[in-house]
């Protein structure tokens, strides 16, 4: 920031003026009509700190007020010093030599009585520390305590709403900020009650001071008798350290209001007269007013008209109660059916599921919204599974629909969809039936996995569960079919919007390793393009250090999207196949034949992306052939892998997602060199004579097996 912008501007340069001029009154002599207007700004300065106080909503709205604490005991402080240097100079002149302010003090509060003055002034002293100043300063030493051992606590609640979409990334920026402050602020607040209870026992000993070395010096510097010394210095001392603790007292009730405050919308005033507005408050007090003005030796002259008072606070405030108790309709707005909102026309949500009118009830509030719970659930395991907030979901009724069939739409495209029953429960046969079972039901398959089904009535449920179903309610079948859809296809819900959630995010933690890639090289389109190809690829980035690690270092080398991913693919090699095999076991490899290899790489290639083009012919037998392998190996065994050379990868990528999700592609680039392979088959070769065609020798242990794998993995 530039310094001289700071000298320039007023606000700036008022603080650091005020605190000269407090330690110009503690040093220089200063004329009494200067103690006067400091004495009146001093009073005026407590009240408006005391209004302060009581109109803050909260403790945190008046956040400075340990710092203004400080200041004003300061304040405080310097006029006192300026006053005893008055008083001890001037005192002999008079009562007015120390100033209108304190003669005033001094004679219409005490009444020049100088004995009523120390009285007065040590129950002033006495209620400010032992009662005001001393309870806030217990609230305050708990509040912070409490405030700081709720700290942890806070914070994760925090994380947990971010993590869950419940708020976004700079509301929960602010309210970390805020806990924060309020943690700050109780602490501060624990520390500056002892400004005040400092302040009670420093006006105690400059009393003191006053008092005698007024004494001393009226009788020897200036030959006054010892009544008349006393008479006029004890006056002026009493006076002076009454002004000084009437603001001291304001201070300590406005430091005890700001801790006893709780967290409400209206200001203490309005928090205090709303509570004490309930009926059935006064009626009590009017009674027992009552009853004791009709005790024979009790004022009645005092006790009845209160009473009658309190009754009338109970009349008036249980007439207001029964009118606010009247419903206030208000008349709907007029709608112009000429005009059309963008929000008729525009579907603004990424992921909308459309529910058939006969399928309402699973989102009704009366039942408890069956569907709107799961979904909530989908939405946060797809989070937890893809590494960034998914964007939430919407539940609509569609007219056009069916009226049991429901859809899910994801970008406007219908992904999927199916009829189900909302009254009754879907009994799953996911191959643990028994044979001759008795359940009956409405035939079906099941949306998500195609498995054979029944809709039953939800008392047969224990019945079917027994017979080895597995049954969920329609709320269960939407949102496992949401779930099976959504998870095949995480990079359409990646945008920039999550993208820059994640970045500020990863801010807070590797601020340094998100300034090596955005703004600068990547933008945010390109790096959301990037991490989407990953997705694509089934790459999560739950873990995004790494990733950004290894996007880090590409970066260096080029700022092509094909190449970024590749080379971030090859750094994550280990990422990659440790999703799929441990590092301690053979990882199942299959290749293509050299010659197939290079016919795929030296053939046609797409004019826009530049990728090899597979001919249909080829492309069904190297699906087929890695399909039946795969299915031969069983649903237990490790997935396959095939390994080609990187500028074909794409392409067979793109084939097999099709024909064999289940078979991971990588490039040779991609496979770690520490991890053991096996050689299951390779595509395109003759199979040898001895040896069925695609399967390896039983005999694993070969000496030349075992150097096809090293070779491999070299």
């Amino acid at each position: 920031m530039n310094p001289f912008k700071r000298i320039n501007d007023p606000g700036a340069m008022a603080l650091p003026a005020g605190i000269l001029i407090l330690i110009v009154l503690m040093i220089v002599p200063v004329p009494a009509v200067v103690l006067d207007i400091s004495f009146t700004l001093n009073i005026a300065l407590s009240v408006a700190i005391l209004m302060a106080a009581m109109n803050a909503e909260k403790p945190l709205d008046f956040s400075s007020f340990p710092s203004v604490l400080l200041f004003a005991t300061l304040l405080r402080l310097a006029l006192n010093v300026a006053s005893t240097r008055v008083v001890l100079v001037h005192g002999h002149e008079g009562e007015a030599a120390a100033g209108k302010v304190i003669e005033s003090f001094g004679a219409f509060l005490i009444g020049g009585n100088f004995a009523v003055g120390i009285f007065v002034f040590l129950i002033l002293v006495i209620i400010n520390m032992v009662v005001v100043t001393k309870g806030a300063g217990r609230v305050s030493e708990v509040s912070a305590r409490f405030t700081l051992d709720a700290l942890p606590g806070k914070q994760m609640a925090i994380d947990a709403d971010l993590a869950a979409g419940l708020m976004t990334a700079e509301e929960a920026k602010a309210r970390r900020r805020e806990v924060a402050t309020e943690a700050d602020f109780y602490g501060s607040m624990d520390g500056s009650s002892k400004f005040v209870k400092g302040d009670a026992i420093a006006a105690l000993l400059i009393l003191g001071v006053n008092i005698i070395a007024g004494f001393c010096l009226g009788m020897i510097s200036h030959g006054l008798s010892a009544t008349d010394a006393a008479q006029t210095y004890i006056t002026l001392a009493i006076g002076d350290a009454l002004v000084a603790q009437v603001p001291s007292l304001l201070l300590s009730i406005a430091a005890a209001v700001i801790v006893t405050r709780v967290s409400d919308s209206r200001d203490l005033a309005g928090q205090i007269g709303g509570q004490f507005a309930a009926p059935g408050t006064w009626l009590p007090v009017a009674v027992v007013l009552g009853a004791i003005g009709m005790i024979p030796a009790m004022p009645q002259t005092v006790f009845l008209p209160a009473a009658g008072l309190a009754f009338w606070l109970w009349h008036a405030l249980r007439k207001r109660a029964a009118r606010a108790a009247i419903p206030i309709v208000v008349p709907p707005p007029e709608i112009d059916p000429a005009r059309i909102d963008l929000e008729d026309v525009s579907d603004h949500t990424l992921v909308t599921i459309e529910l058939g009118y006969g399928l309402v009830q699973l989102v009704d509030d009366r039942r408890g919204s069956p569907l709107v719970t799961r979904i909530t659930g989908v939405r946060k395991q797809l989070s937890q599974a893809f590494g960034f907030i998914v964007p939430q979901f919407r539940v609509r009724d569609a007219l056009d629909m069916p009226p049991h069939e429901y859809r899910i739409v994801l970008g406007g495209v219908n992904l999927g969809g199916a009829t189900i029953r909302a009254d009754k429960v879907l009994a799953i046969d996911a191959g643990e039936v028994r044979r001759n079972h008795t359940l009956r039901g409405e035939a079906t398959r099941d949306p998500s996995f195609g498995c054979p089904a029944l809709w039953i009535d939800p008392a047969a449920r224990d019945h079917a569960t027994a017979e080895g179903f597995l049954t969920v309610d329609a709320g269960t079948v939407i949102a496992t079919h949401l779930n099976q859809l959504l998870s095949e296809r995480p990079q359409d819900l990646l945008g920039p919007d999550q993208v820059k959630v994640l970045l500020e995010s990863l801010k807070e933690h590797a601020s340094g390793l998100v300034e090596t890639i955005h703004p600068q090289p990547l933008s945010l389109a390109a790096l959301t393009r990037v991490l989407r190809s990953l997705l694509e690829d089934h790459i999560p980035i739950a873990h995004p250090l790494p990733i950004l690690a290894s996007l880090s270092r590409a970066v260096q080398q080029t700022v092509d999207h094909e190449r970024l991913v590749e080379l971030v693919r090859a750094d994550l090699g280990g990422l990659i196949v440790g999703r799929i095999c441990p590092p301690h076991e053979r990882l199942p490899v299959i290749t293509l034949d050299a010659g197939l290899e290079s016919a795929i790489i030296q053939g046609m290639h797409d004019p826009v992306t530049g990728q090899p083009v597979i001919e249909p012919d080829l492309a069904r037998m190297i699906g087929e052939r890695i399909a039946g392998l795969g299915e031969a190996r069983g649903p237990g065994a490790i997935p396959l892998t095939l390994v080609v050379q990187p500028r074909a990868r794409r392409a067979l990528a793109a084939l097999l997602r099709l024909r064999a999700p289940s078979c991971l592609v990588l490039s040779i680039a991609e496979l770690p060199a520490t991890q053991p392979i096996e050689v299951i088959d390779v595509i395109g070769a003759a199979p040898p004579a001895h040896q069925p065609p695609g399967l390896p020798h039983p005999d694993s242990t070969r000496p030349d097996h075992h150097d096809q794998a090293e070779s491999m993995a070299a």
